[in-house]
C-alpha cells in the first residue's frame, strides 16, 4: 500500500489586481510617519525583492469557503471517487470566512464543515475539522491524512488550503501588496502501488522567539479610529529565520527518505517571497555542496502573489495541468513540498508521483 495523491484541484479568482493599482495608495511607516519615497519607487523595490507583478482577489460575494469548495469539487472529478466515500474533509486555512468590507472573521461552523455542506456530502462518517498553522496549513494537513490513512482510520481525505488574505491587509502597509486570495485542494488515499507516494516528512514548531513574527496588529495610519486589526510581519525576521531552518529541515525531510537529491525533480515550495525562496534552495544544495539546478524551483507569486496555505497545491496542480509553462511533473517524479509561516511552523514532504 501506498499512499498518494489521486486527484488536484484549484481555484483562481478572476480579480486581477496589478502594482500599479498601487500607486494612489497612502503607505506609512509603523510608526504613523511618512514613506519618504513616491509610490512609484515602493513599488518597484517591492516587485524587485518579491517578484511579484499582480495578484487576484476574490469576488466579494465569494468567501473562503466558496473559494474551497470550488477547488474540492475539482479534487474530488479529477481523483474519480465518490464524494460519500470521503473520511476526512481537513481544511487548511488562518482567518476563516472573512466576510466582504467587515471586521469580523466568521469560523464557526469550521471552514471544512461549510465545505461539507456545499458538496452535499451526506455520510456523518466524512469528519471535517480546519488547520490553523500559517502557510505550511496544507502540507501539515496531507501529513495528519497520511496518518488517519497508514493507522487504518481512513482510506480516503480530502484536503485543502484556501485564504482570502486580501481582507485581512492594511492599505497603509507597504506588505499588504503581498497577499492575494486562492484555494487548492487534493485527493490523499491508500493505492495497491508498491512504491512511490508519502515517502517521508518533516514538520517543526519555533516559538520561543519567533511566535510573534507573524501577527494581527493595527493600521500603520494612527490618525484613523480603527477597531479592525490586520495581518502584519517582520519580514527581516523572517526572512533570517526561513533561509537559516527551511533549508535544515528539507534536507531532514530528503535524508530521512533515502532519496538522492540529484533524484529530486522539483522543489514545491510555499510562494511566500521570490528572493527568498530563492536563497532557501540554493542553501539546500549548498548543504549537500550542490549549486541549485536550473529550473528546479517552479513559481507563480509573479501572477498569483502570497495566498498563504493556497499557493503550493495550487502550484502543484497547475504543473501536474500543464498549465505552468516550461515546468512539468510526471508518474515517477520525486517532488518536494516545503513551506514556513506563522507560528513560526515549518515543514516539508518528499514524495513520489
Amino acid at each position: 500500500m501506498t499512499i498518494k495523491i489521486t486527484g488536484t484541484g484549484s481555484y483562481i479568482p478572476n480579480t486581477v489586481k496589478k502594482n500599479e493599482d498601487f500607486y494612489e495608495n497612502q503607505f506609512l511607516n509603523t510608526d504613523g510617519s511618512a514613506i519618504n519615497a513616491p509610490n512609484e519607487v515602493i513599488v518597484e523595490k517591492f516587485k524587485a525583492i518579491t517578484g511579484i507583478g499582480e495578484r487576484r482577489y476574490a469576488d466579494k460575494k465569494l468567501n473562503t469557503s466558496d473559494i474551497a469548495f470550488f477547488a474540492a469539487e475539482k479534487a474530488i472529478e479529477n481523483a474519480n471517487i465518490n464524494r460519500e466515500d470521503i473520511d476526512y474533509i481537513i481544511v487548511a486555512h488562518n482567518y476563516g470566512d472573512v466576510k466582504y468590507n467587515t471586521e469580523q472573521s466568521d469560523t464557526i461552523p469550521s471552514i471544512a464543515s461549510r465545505v461539507k455542506h456545499l458538496l452535499k456530502i451526506e455520510n456523518p462518517k466524512c469528519v471535517g475539522y480546519d488547520i490553523l498553522f500559517g502557510c505550511p496549513g496544507w502540507i501539515e494537513g496531507v501529513i495528519q491524512a497520511k496518518a488517519f490513512i497508514s493507522s487504518g482510520l481512513a482510506k480516503k481525505c480530502l484536503v485543502i488550503g484556501a485564504e482570502t488574505l486580501s481582507r485581512v491587509i492594511d492599505p497603509h502597509d507597504r506588505d499588504s501588496m503581498i497577499y492575494s486570495d486562492g484555494a487548492g485542494a487534493v485527493i490523499v488515499e491508500s493505492t495497491n502501488e508498491e512504491t512511490g507516494g508519502i515517502i517521508a516528512h518533516e514538520t517543526a514548531t519555533y516559538a520561543l522567539d519567533e511566535a510573534h513574527f507573524i501577527h494581527f496588529g493595527e493600521t500603520n495610519n494612527q490618525e484613523v479610529s480603527d477597531k479592525r486589526r490586520y495581518i502584519k510581519m517582520y519580514g527581516r525576521k523572517i526572512y533570517e529565520f526561513a533561509i537559516v531552518n527551511v533549508p535544515q529541515a528539507m534536507k531532514a525531510c530528503l535524508d530521512k527518505s533515502g532519496v538522492d537529491i540529484k533524484d529530486v525533480k522539483k522543489i514545491l515550495i510555499h510562494q511566500a517571497n521570490e528572493k527568498m525562496d530563492e536563497a532557501i534552495v540554493k542553501r539546500f544544495y549548498k548543504l549537500y555542496n550542490l549549486k541549485m539546478p536550473k529550473d528546479i524551483m517552479p513559481m507563480t507569486i509573479g501572477k498569483l502573489g502570497n495566498s498563504s496555505v493556497a499557493t503550493i497545491p495550487t502550484l502543484y496542480d497547475l504543473i501536474l495541468k500543464g498549465e505552468l509553462e516550461n515546468h512539468a511533473i510526471n508518474k515517477g517524479d520525486i517532488v518536494l513540498f516545503a513551506s514556513v509561516g506563522a507560528g513560526m511552523n515549518i515543514n516539508a514532504i518528499v514524495y513520489k508521483v
